[in-house]
């Protein structure tokens, strides 16, 4: 398994006397396949952060959300995320393509829990996979290299109220998002955007 630590997190370690813990931490949880325990408490979330960075290694977090099941993990060593109809900045997929590095984390709020995901991505217009997302326009698959559950202490408890409408679902059509109907946006949009005929 690759290296979970560098020299900085090492002084801060040693700083705190916390590097006896901080091995342990990594000898008894930290591994880099996905178990079962993983993908059960993965395909239950309704949403994720993702990190990535740039070029030039100036960081980005996104907000990805969809139904549970919208990430999935097909075996221990592979990831998989669709990636919907969005704003059109494709910051998160347009840092993977150039640097290919990721965070997950995921959370439940209901019974507090949190497990990251760091790995290598690739983002692909023709993956089979795709199949699997009802209205996906990409596909991400992550490679882990760190699996590891997080101490879920600070995490408040709060419940759902409802999912969204606009996640994509086969039995219907997301509602267009009201600011793409906006001048300013609108005529600009994709050519085969939906929006453009809404209004």
């Amino acid at each position: 398994m690759e290296p979970v630590y560098h020299e900085e997190s090492r002084r801060l370690q040693d700083q705190f006397d916390t590097r006896r813990l901080a091995d342990r931490l990594v000898e008894r949880l930290v591994r880099s396949t996905f178990n079962e325990e993983d993908r059960t408490f993965i395909e239950s979330r309704r949403m994720f952060f993702l990190a990535t960075t740039d070029a030039d290694g100036f960081p980005d977090c996104s907000y990805k959300g969809g139904d549970p099941g919208f990430v999935r993990v097909l075996d221990e060593r592979t990831l998989v995320f669709p990636s919907y109809d969005g704003n059109g900045m494709f910051k998160s997929l347009g840092n993977i393509r150039v640097s290919p590095g990721v965070g997950l984390l995921f959370l439940s709020f209901e019974k507090p829990n949190r497990l990251r995901v760091n790995g290598t991505a690739t983002v692909s217009t023709d993956d089979p996979a795709m199949a699997l997302f009802p209205g996906a326009q990409l596909l991400v698959r992550v490679t882990p290299r760190h699996v590891f559950p997080n101490c879920p202490r600070y995490i408040p408890k709060m419940q759902m109220v409802e999912p969204s409408p606009y996640v994509p679902r086969a039995e219907c059509s997301a509602p267009v998002p009201k600011w793409k109907t906006w001048p300013q946006f609108k005529e600009v949009l994709a050519a085969d955007d939906p929006a453009r005929k809404e209004g």
